[in-house]
């Protein structure tokens, strides 16, 4: 088994385009791009394991290094999402921010914002009068903004003890 033990920093930056086509890959959901130790098989049906930080996101792209100092490239694998396509970028925030407030991942570009498929999600899109595109495609979120990764959800727990108010007044 191989053992994945490091994500480089530098990326690609270091690899010409032909280095990189014969690169053995490691092609993965976003559900499990999220998970930094786990048992994987590469495209080429090797088995290896990820043994990586924690808290480590893997992104398309990105290059791995093994224990053995072989390099291997991240792919996103398609996965059902859904896509609103809008060339109006007011709507396009209106939307980001909607679904932001539900703490959902989000893939945000200049034409469309995309997201892991929930018909509920939809639904509320088109009450908005817009149309979410239920399709097999690379689901990219945008990193968490703490640094963390995207799917990073909000909390409000307080682990202290001492008493005091901590309601949220508007």
């Amino acid at each position: 088994m191989i053992k994945i033990l490091e994500k480089l920093s530098d990326g690609i930056k270091n690899f010409r385009q032909e280095e990189m086509a014969r690169l053995p890959t490691l092609t993965l959901p976003y559900e499990r791009r999220i998970i930094s130790r786990q048992r994987v098989q590469l495209d080429n049906g090797s088995d290896a394991g990820l043994f990586l930080e924690r808290g480590t996101v893997l992104q398309e792209d990105d290059l791995l290094k093994s224990e053995s100092g072989e390099i291997i490239k991240v792919c996103a694998a398609d996965e059902t999402v859904s896509t609103v396509y809008c060339d109006d970028r007011l709507m396009l925030a209106r939307v980001a921010y909607h679904l932001g407030n539900r703490h959902v991942p989000l893939q945000i570009t200049k034409g469309f914002v995309r997201y892991q498929h929930d018909h509920v999600l939809d639904d509320m899109l088109h009450g908005m009068g817009l149309h979410a595109k239920v399709e097999q495609a690379p689901f990219a979120p945008e990193p968490g903004a703490y640094g963390g990764s995207a799917s990073a959800g909000h909390s409000h727990k307080q682990s202290h003890d001492h008493n005091h108010d901590h309601s949220h007044h508007h």
